[in-house]
C-alpha cells in the first residue's frame, strides 16, 4: 500500500462522515450547509495535519499561504459547529479502510491511559475540568484519555475521554471491550498493568470470548490473589477457579475445588447485583516469574498454557511498555501537548485528530521498505520526520506536485538500540499547561 492509497482511504473517510454532517453537528439541518471556504472537509483535514505552531501560522500552511485564507476566527466559528464525534466516527472509519487485513492467531492490544491539561476559563469548562493546586482557586484544566493500542501494528484500535474528575479506568476499559470489534478467527489478548486488575475486567473480557493478561500485586500484598494457596516454590504457574459471590449468604453453594470470593458494594461488577444470590465463576491462571535476583513480577491471564508458557507471558507483558512510547510520541511529537483552543469540546477534537494523525505515522512507517547493510546496528524510520512529512503530504490538494513519500521516509532513519535503558523519571501527576506565547514563529 502507497502513501497515495492511505490518504484515498482518509478522504474517503472524512467524505463518509461529511456526508452525513447532520448527525455530527450542534444545531442539525443549519450547521455547514452553506459553501465556505473552510467546509466540514476542509475542517476536519485541518485539524488532523495542524501541526503546534499558532492558529493564524497552522491555516496559512495549509491554505498555502493565500491572501484570502480563513482568519483564525472565522476557523472558530466553524469548529464550534462540530461536535467531536465527527472526528472520532473518521477515526474508526481511516482504522477499518486502512487497519484491517490480514489478520494473525491473536492480537494483542494494551490498555492504558494519559492525561492531557489545558487552558480554559470558568464561562468556557465545567468544574468536572478543573484541578486546583491544594487549597488555592488557581488551577488549571485536565482531561483523561483511555486507549487501546495495538501492539503489532503500533496503532490505536479505540479511545474514549473523560473529564479528569470523572476518570474511572475500569469503566472506560469495559466500555471499549464491550463496543470492540472482533474478528472472525482471530482472538483479541487485552493486556493491562495493576491499574486494570479486577474481576469485572475479567469478566467483560471473558464475556466477549477474549483473552486478558493483567499484572497483579505481588500474593505477598493483599491484592486480588492475596489468599491463594500457592507452591513452596518462588516461581510458579497455577490455575484457580473462582465463585465470586455479592452475599454474605452462606447457604450459596460454591463448586467443589472453587474458591469463594466475595465482591463488595464499592467494587464494581456487572454481571451479579449486590446483595443477590446469584453467583459468577471464574477460571484463569496465577503466573509468578522473577524479574530480578529479589524481586518478582505476578501476572493472572486465560491465556491457554500449552501456547502460552511462562516465558511468552513474560515477553507479552514486557511488550506493553509500546502504549507508554506512543504516549510521549501523541504529546510532543504529534502535537497534542499544544491546544489550538480553550474549551473542552474543541480539545477534544484535536485528541481524536492527533490520534487519527498518530495512525497516519505509523502506518506509512510500516509500509516503508528499509534496505539494510553491512551497518553496526539495525536501522528503523525516523518518528519524529515521519510525522513531518505525514502533515504535509496530507495539505496538498489536487493538482499540486506529488511528494514521494515513501522516498523520503527511506532516508530519515535513525539506527536501532534496545540495549539502552535510563531510570524512570518521578513526575507530578498532573503536569502544568503551557502558555500559548510558547509557540515558535
Amino acid at each position: 500500500m502507497s502513501f497515495e492509497k492511505i490518504k484515498a482511504a482518509f478522504t474517503d473517510s472524512v467524505n463518509c462522515v461529511v456526508s452525513d454532517i447532520s448527525r455530527y453537528t450542534v444545531t442539525p439541518g443549519r450547521d455547514f450547509t452553506r459553501s465556505r471556504k473552510m467546509g466540514a472537509d476542509r475542517l476536519i483535514s485541518f485539524l488532523v495535519s495542524c501541526g503546534s505552531s499558532s492558529t493564524r501560522i497552522e491555516l496559512l500552511d495549509f491554505f498555502g499561504l493565500q491572501a484570502d485564507s480563513p482568519s483564525a476566527s472565522a476557523f472558530n466559528q466553524q469548529r464550534a459547529k462540530l461536535r467531536p464525534e465527527a472526528l472520532e466516527a473518521v477515526f474508526h472509519c481511516f482504522n477499518s479502510a486502512v487497519l484491517d487485513g490480514a489478520d494473525p492467531r491473536f492480537r494483542f492490544l494494551a490498555a492504558d491511559g494519559s492525561t492531557f491539561t489545558f487552558f480554559s476559563r470558568p464561562s468556557f469548562s465545567s468544574p468536572e475540568y478543573f484541578v486546583s493546586e491544594g487549597h488555592f482557586t488557581k488551577g488549571f484544566y485536565s482531561m483523561h484519555l483511555n486507549a487501546f493500542y495495538d501492539l503489532q501494528k503500533h496503532t490505536y484500535s479505540d479511545a474514549l475521554i473523560q473529564p479528569v474528575h470523572q476518570k474511572d479506568e475500569f469503566r472506560a476499559f469495559c466500555d471499549m471491550v464491550d463496543r470492540h470489534d472482533t474478528r472472525p478467527g482471530t482472538r483479541d489478548v487485552f493486556i493491562g498493568d495493576r491499574g486494570y486488575c479486577s474481576y469485572n475486567n475479567m469478566a467483560h473480557v471473558v464475556e466477549k470470548g477474549q483473552y486478558f493478561l493483567f499484572r497483579t500485586k505481588d500474593i505477598h500484598s493483599k491484592g486480588l490473589v492475596g489468599n491463594f494457596d500457592f507452591p513452596d516454590t518462588d516461581s510458579f504457574d497455577i490455575t484457580v477457579n473462582v465463585t465470586l459471590v455479592r452475599s454474605h449468604k452462606k447457604s450459596i453453594p460454591v463448586k467443589e475445588g472453587f474458591y469463594r470470593r466475595y465482591v463488595d458494594a464499592n467494587a464494581s461488577f456487572d454481571y451479579v447485583a449486590y446483595g443477590s444470590p446469584d453467583t459468577y465463576d471464574l477460571s484463569f491462571r496465577i503466573v509468578r516469574f522473577p524479574i530480578s535476583d529479589d524481586s518478582y513480577e505476578c501476572i493472572v491471564t486465560s491465556l491457554p498454557r500449552e501456547e502460552f508458557p511462562p516465558v511468552r507471558i513474560k515477553l507479552l507483558y514486557f511488550s506493553r511498555w509500546a502504549i507508554e512510547g506512543s504516549f510521549r510520541k501523541l504529546k510532543y511529537t504529534i502535537g497534542l501537548s499544544n491546544f489550538h483552543a480553550y474549551r473542552p469540546e474543541y480539545i477534544k477534537q484535536e485528541i481524536w485528530a492527533k490520534l487519527i494523525a498518530y495512525n497516519i505515522t505509523e502506518t506509512l512507517i510500516s509500509l516503508t521498505v528499509i534496505r539494510h547493510g553491512q551497518t553496526k546496528h539495525e536501522y528503523k524510520v525516523n518518528f519524529s520526520m515521519a510525522a513531518h512529512i505525514c502533515r504535509v503530504s496530507l495539505r496538498l490538494h489536487t493538482g499540486e506536485n506529488p511528494i514521494d513519500v515513501m522516498s523520503l521516509l527511506q532516508k530519515e532513519l535513525i539506527p536501532v538500540r534496545n540495549d539502552r535503558r535510563y531510570p524512570r523519571l518521578q513526575t507530578a501527576h498532573f503536569r502544568k499547561p503551557r502558555y500559548f506565547i510558547y509557540r515558535a514563529a
